[in-house]
């Protein structure tokens, strides 16, 4: 397999601030990859430093066999980047921004251009303002001037952000579509349902590099303890009692019930010293480990 992206001990310093601490990492070719972290975490600050719009204060990368530094002009010639903020032209319809950035790429086939609107699913919509445009279809026009120039790796950074869950999910398939014929993907965002889809998924947090690993095995060997899912009334009591239970790593609120995870405390423990405190207990179930679990455990 082709190595696609290589990075080794990257590293980015805002003055005495370090924004990205010492991260080494590989990306194979055809791979979908989270960047998983929260805002602040170090991720856009990655991607700036592999197009070689940033320059690294220490370590070394190279993206498509090309340097970062020495040959940013080689890598940005053949990747696709969506920047969170996007320069979109809103008094230009959607066909006319992508010919305009098509042309900045030197893509004048107007068929390119066609097939592009065509694939993020805007056929259409040629003639759609931009302005008129839901977040959605904003981002698929992104994603299309992203791509009009067929790259082989494609930089995304938090695409779905804003966006309703009905076009995240559409916009996942777009990816996937995108990964099977033969595009590698390095995609960041704080949505941790999102990592599910990935491949593979790095955890970032204040510039360190926390994991990096399929969500399955960061679950296996991040998650150690059981998780149960304990459906009791009043909640914040029941919060505040378990918290205290020898052997509980984490207990948070999960909507309408308490999640917990322990090593060592057992269904019936937590049933009775619940009970004996006042806390009615509808029942206690066992749960299945998340990526927000990895991430919370790593990040504590």
């Amino acid at each position: 397999m082709e190595t696609v992206i290589k990075v080794e001990n990257l590293t980015r310093r805002f003055g005495d601030f370090v924004a990205v601490d010492h991260i080494n990492f590989e990306v194979q070719s055809g791979e979908v990859i989270g960047y998983l972290g929260p805002n602040g975490s170090g991720k856009t600050t990655t991607i700036r430093m592999l197009l070689g719009l940033l320059k690294p204060s220490n370590g070394k990368a190279t993206v498509l066999g090309y340097d970062v530094f020495k040959q940013s002009e080689e890598i940005r010639e053949r990747v696709g980047y969506m920047s969170q903020k996007f320069a979109i032209y809103d008094d230009l319809t959607t066909l006319e921004n992508l010919t305009f950035y098509g042309g900045v790429y030197g893509i004048n086939d107007k068929a390119r251009i066609q097939q592009t609107l065509e694939l993020v699913g805007l056929k259409g919509h040629e003639h759609t303002l931009t302005r008129d445009m839901s977040t959605g279809w904003r981002q698929r026009l992104s994603l299309g001037i992203a791509l009009v120039h067929e790259p082989k790796l494609l930089f995304l950074d938090e695409p779905t952000s804003g966006v309703d869950p009905t076009a995240r999910r559409a916009f996942w398939d777009l990816i996937y579509q995108l990964a099977e014929g033969g595009v590698t993907i390095l995609v960041t965002t704080h949505y941790m349902d999102e990592a599910e889809y990935c491949e593979r998924v790095a955890v970032m947090r204040d510039g360190k590099l926390l994991a990096m690993d399929t969500p399955t095995n960061l679950k296996k060997s991040i998650i150690t303890g059981d998780v149960w899912e304990v459906y009791a009334n009043p909640l914040e009591q029941g919060l505040e009692i378990l918290a205290t239970l020898d052997g509980v790593e984490r207990v948070g609120l999960a909507g309408d019930h308490l999640r917990v995870i322990s090593s060592r405390v057992d269904k019936e423990s937590m049933q009775s010293v619940l009970s004996a405190n006042g806390i009615r207990v509808e029942k206690i179930e066992r749960g299945e480990p998340t990526l927000e679990d990895v991430f919370l455990s790593l990040a504590r």
